[in-house]
């Protein structure tokens, strides 16, 4: 074997050497990336979790008050002031119910969830969501939808200093024979973007959110169209049922 052989042989060792530990670095850093997401996503819905929970034991405490007063006015025989205090009870119960009823269990968990997240944070919500009872979507894919749509326009929410201009509108229900899930969101883009240069532009759990939005309409066959303006934007997804 002659010593050019010998030398390309080595060089081709060393190039197959240098793409191999290419290809580990970069999965390396694509599955860290990846477990990076995975716990932040974990760690928001624990938040959420907890979010629910300190509610629940609030209302829990009330509830107790409110009894306590009941009895208290039963116990004097005020039937007038008992009436007018259940009659403002039950308007104050009504103006704190973020209670979602689409139909489908799990979306009603996570919308009621976002949007008690919202009102928290000072973002007005106006919600209308109805689905049928049989769909081709999974409860999990549809979650991850509307889950990604509403972390997204809540994000892009907050960085609005004016919370009298803070909103998120939602609306998912049937458009041609196809589930139709529209969420916009006030921004605080003064200019119109591109959307190929507002998706790039989106890094970590944002940009992975937009990505797994487009997979799984795909997944069904579906659309995505996204509608960015000055000052607001919005998504619309049709998925076939």
């Amino acid at each position: 074997m002659t010593d050019l052989i010998k030398y390309i042989i080595l060089l081709l060792l060393l190039i197959l050497t240098a793409i191999l530990t290419t290809i580990l670095i970069l999965r390396h850093k694509y599955q860290k990336k990846l477990e990076d997401f995975q716990d932040s996503v974990l760690k928001k819905q624990r938040d959420e979790v907890q979010n629910i929970y300190q509610t629940m034991r609030a209302w829990r405490h009330d509830y107790h008050n409110h009894i306590q007063s009941i009895k208290a006015l039963l116990s004097m025989g005020k039937k007038e002031e008992l009436s007018e205090y259940l009659d403002n009870l039950e308007e104050d119960l009504d103006s704190i119910d973020i209670a979602i009823r689409t139909g489908n269990v799990g979306l009603d968990a996570i919308l009621s969830s976002k949007v008690s997240i919202a009102r928290k944070n000072n973002i007005e919500v106006n919600c209308t969501a109805k689905v049928p009872d049989q769909l081709k979507i999974t409860d999990v894919h549809l979650c991850a939808i509307v889950g990604n749509l509403m972390d997204n326009a809540i994000e892009a929410c907050e960085k609005i200093e004016n919370a009298e201009k803070r909103f998120i509108r939602v609306y998912i229900g049937l458009f041609k024979s196809q589930l139709y899930i529209s969420v916009s969101n006030s921004t605080s883009q003064k200019r119109r973007k591109k959307l190929s240069e507002l998706i790039t532009s989106k890094q970590g759990d944002h940009g992975f959110g937009l990505h797994r939005i487009d997979k799984i309409a795909e997944k069904y066959q579906g659309y995505v169209n996204r509608k960015n303006e000055p000052g607001i934007f919005a998504t619309e997804v049709m998925l076939p049922l």
